[in-house]
């Protein structure tokens, strides 16, 4: 059959909860309902079930504290999660999620028994080879039951050839759906692109595919405009982050400021707006 009538899909639409991030991210995805017949809008408690969902930012920007936060989060509820990483050896992530655990008083027997790993890092056939790593992958998920996907960071496996970066992207997109995961795909930028758009190397191919995109930002403080303008010393970094777009399911559009906590954790503090109305003319 080449297509459907509309309510052939009821039986397969996937439920619309969230699935907690351990930032305040859980509060600004929304839906909407009616009660008394007026709109409410209700946070969904994390990210869209069954969304993939792409971080981009410059380097140092957060991404993937917050994926690892993400990972922790769901491994010390007991889900299982499988984090496929392409920039930095295994090893160097099982200290990065022991830190992460003990920053948020989690487990941290549970995130080793609940988290899988695949090193593309240091098998240049998974990095180069899309299908040798989706077979790898979906060996681990049946074996291990996994529910929750992380690829840190996608752009590792077209960065030598991104004019294929649409075709790689569409592949784990549609890998994730088949296999019916929660996703987060990492997503590096070149020098050359804006640091707040949801663009990312390889153009918009990851944020056109995707189910919906967060950027994050960072800003140096280093005039004296900026000082007036954020309250902050000159050197000083003032981190944003935004949900540029969701398919799913309402959200926060607004620019908000966050924190890398000194114990390595993201901490979403306000909006920007509210952030500058704070601060006095002058002061600094």
């Amino acid at each position: 059959m080449e297509y459907f009538e509309l309510g052939d899909l009821k039986a397969k639409a996937p439920k619309l909860f969230g699935i907690p991030t351990g930032t305040k991210l859980d509060e600004m995805f929304y839906k909407v309902d009616i009660e008394n017949g007026k709109f409410t809008k209700k946070p969904l408690g994390g990210i869209p079930y069954l969304s993939v969902i792409n971080l981009t930012g410059v380097p140092d920007s957060g991404k993937s504290v917050l994926a690892e936060q993400f990972a922790v989060t769901q491994a010390g509820n007991g889900y299982r999660v499988l984090f496929v990483t392409v920039e930095s050896p295994a090893n160097f992530l099982y200290t990065a999620l022991k830190q992460k655990s003990l920053a948020l008083e989690i487990d941290f027997s549970k995130v080793e028994e609940n988290v899988v790993v695949i090193d593309a890092s240091q098998n240049e056939e998974l990095r180069e080879n899309p299908r040798a790593l989706i077979d790898t992958m979906a060996y681990a998920i049946k074996e291990k039951k996994v529910t929750n996907v992380i690829i840190d960071s996608i752009t590792g496996l077209y960065e030598h050839r991104e004019m294929m970066a649409r075709q790689i992207v569409r592949q784990f997109f549609n890998f994730l759906k088949k296999w019916k995961q929660t996703g987060l795909f990492v997503s590096q930028k070149r020098s050359s692109q804006s640091s707040d758009t949801a663009e990312a190397a390889g153009g918009l191919a990851v944020a056109h595919i995707v189910d919906g995109t967060i950027v994050l930002d960072k800003k140096l403080i280093d005039n004296r405009w900026d000082v007036s303008l954020y309250g902050l010393p000159v050197g000083s970094v003032l981190r944003t982050i935004r949900i540029d777009g969701c398919r799913l399911c309402g959200h926060d559009s607004r620019t908000w400021i966050f924190e890398i906590t000194e114990a390595g954790t993201i901490k979403i503090v306000c909006p920007l707006s509210d952030y500058i109305k704070r601060v006095k003319p002058g002061e600094q």
